[in-house]
């Protein structure tokens, strides 16, 4: 469709960037102000809520997509999400891990973006971690690995069995469901539906306005993983490389993040406070950062635009992390709880 624009300079690669942009500055806003990250629904103080706005994006996420494919402008047969044979054990053993180290980071990589746009050291260190071991399992020296272990596959179907805009029905009823009785402000919802309305937008927009069969682009939508590396490796060789997707997307969520929290006046700088807690958040950076690309994506990429795919790859990613998250919820708990040096370790400082 691009082509019948009749640009003469923009091409669909560089129009993605300033679509990834555009993305971007509305997922950092949105999620600044909505707070929304999964990890809160496993280890936040207010999980309720959480909960709710989650599944309120979760539900319109869904809606749109199965409707975009329903009419034809998009479709994921060729997507790695429907690859044939199901990696099991990547996946599962990257969920578990990426969901370990969101706890230990008080913050999911999503999150830890947005946070980073409002001042907080922490979650951009561990942003930065994070994107160098997630680039050493993608091409690096943790490859081998990833592709030792992304070669014991299953053999099932790619797919959710039956009619999809049934299976999107009941996802977004259960979903709403829940976040109608979850004691959010309905403003609040409002704008989780407007943050989870960016994934059908990025499906659409990447895979139906701006595809261009002279120079195509990947199909793609909001994910962190994949997308945090490219903006890391731009960062260092930007008069080398081109721009992509990727890099667009987090640097629009960045600035999105960063004008949210100073029109709110919540910018603010902060740090670690001592060295068992900066172990503490590199330890879970590099957790997230190969489990990220073991699972196929985070809670965002494999969750919020994943599951509306109805992938089992991504539906089994999801879950992984959520057990990752509650193993080491329920690890860090029975430390904490011990008699012996609890009482005179210092509790981490929330990413949040």
């Amino acid at each position: 469709m691009f082509e019948s624009f009749g640009f003469d300079t923009l091409t669909a690669p560089k129009a993605a960037v300033w679509f990834a942009l555009a993305l971007g500055l509305a997922f950092g806003a949105l999620g600044q102000i909505t707070r929304f990250c999964f990890r809160r629904i496993i280890d936040g103080d207010d999980r309720g809520q959480a909960t709710g706005v989650w599944l309120t994006a979760l539900a319109v996420a869904v809606l749109g997509t199965q409707g975009a494919v329903a009419q034809g402008w998009i479709a994921f047969d060729d997507h790695r999400f429907m690859a044939a044979g199901l990696p099991v054990l990547a996946i599962v053993l990257g969920g578990l891990m990426f969901g370990a180290g969101m706890i230990l980071t008080r913050g999911c990589i999503s999150r830890l973006t947005v946070l980073s746009g409002t001042g907080n050291l922490r979650a951009a260190l561990v942003l930065v971690a994070f994107a160098v071991v997630a680039h050493a399992t993608l091409k690096g020296v943790l490859a081998p690995l990833r592709t030792a272990l992304g070669s014991i596959t299953l053999d099932v179907t790619p797919a959710l069995p039956g009619p999809a805009l049934v299976w999107a029905g009941l996802v977004a009823l259960v979903a709403l469901a829940f976040a109608l009785r979850s004691g959010n402000r309905t403003g609040t919802l409002v704008l989780a539906g407007l943050l989870g309305a960016l994934v059908p937008l990025g499906w659409v927009g990447t895979g139906f306005i701006l595809f261009d069969e002279f120079d195509p682009i990947p199909l793609a939508s909001l994910s962190f993983t994949a997308p945090t590396t490219e903006a890391l490796f731009y960062t260092m060789a930007s008069t080398a490389v081109e721009p992509g997707f990727g890099a667009g997307l987090v640097g629009g969520v960045l600035v999105g993040a960063a004008l949210a929290a100073l029109l709110r006046g919540q910018f603010h700088w902060a740090s670690f406070e001592s060295a068992h807690q900066t172990g503490r958040y590199m330890t879970g950076a590099a957790l997230m950062g190969m489990g990220g690309v073991l699972a196929g994506g985070c809670t965002v990429g494999a969750g919020l635009s994943g599951i509306p795919t109805l992938s089992i790859a991504a539906i089994l990613a999801i879950l992984s992390i959520g057990a990752g998250g509650w193993a080491m919820r329920g690890g860090l708990s029975a430390v904490s709880s011990a008699p012996a040096g609890s009482a005179t370790r210092q509790a981490p400082q929330p990413a949040e």
